[in-house]
């Protein structure tokens, strides 16, 4: 499908690059030793897979980049022109932050708990009661904490998964199915949903400097790919 412009500013740039920065957040996004820092090849994922067949087809040059934590890499798109980050909630509070191209693909927010656990919740507000675990610095904590809710946050996610299972927490507040696949990987298997609060959209979101036409090219090719129902495989690679 071919892809018009009246006006590409960048295009007659033979070097501009669009840096893309994103963090380990399975299986959207990893590094395939599971390290905090990884460049280009060493960076897999259903996202991944996604945003680098999205750059091929619109024929615009990038970096990418995984790094750690993830209030480094969301200051450093929030203040970087052409800069990018994956996947990211396209929450009220940040829309007007970013330039936006997804979604790519759904985040449910749940509440998770040991299989043992005899914890029922009706609303978030019970949640109130327990010790709750979540991930510094993501929206699903400053969702909580705009709701009442204080959660002790970890600088890795997974690491809620085996403070779950040592009953060092009672409710681990994360993504679903990212949470799960974590977990997996930390070799944790016996959790149960205790309560789905949310559910956001994940995006690229880039520097609100960015040239119009390079986000609206890219949007145009994802577009394009979900139509031709190519979206659904990169999932299914992982699942």
């Amino acid at each position: 499908m071919a892809l018009f412009f009246g006006s590409i500013t960048w295009a007659a740039d033979q070097n501009y690059k669009v840096h893309l920065l994103t963090e380990n957040f399975p299986p959207y996004n990893m590094e395939r030793n599971g390290k905090n820092f990884g460049k280009d090849e060493n960076i897999e994922g259903i996202a991944t897979d996604i945003v680098r067949e999205m750059f091929r087809r619109a024929d615009i040059d990038y970096t990418l980049t995984l790094r750690f934590p993830w209030e480094r890499v969301y200051q450093q798109v929030l203040t970087k022109p052409d800069f990018g980050v994956f996947v990211m909630s396209r929450s009220a509070e940040r829309e007007d932050l970013f330039k936006w191209v997804g979604p790519i693909g759904p985040d449910d927010w749940v509440l998770l708990a040991r299989n043992d656990s005899t914890i029922t919740l009706q609303t978030l507000e019970d949640a109130r009661l327990y010790k709750i675990g979540s991930y510094k610095g993501d929206v699903i904590t400053e969702y909580l904490e705009n709701h009442a809710i204080e959660p002790t946050s970890a600088l890795r996610d997974q690491e809620n998964a085996l403070k779950l299972d040592r009953g060092q927490i009672d409710l681990w507040a994360t993504g679903d199915p990212a949470g799960r696949y974590l977990a997996a990987q930390e070799g944790v298997r016996n959790l149960k949903t205790i309560l789905r609060f949310n559910r956001a959209d994940l995006y690229l979101a880039f520097n609100k400097e960015t040239d119009d036409a390079v986000v609206a090219q890219l949007q145009q090719t994802l577009d394009a790919m979900r139509a031709q129902g190519e979206i659904e495989q990169y999932f299914n690679k992982y699942f």
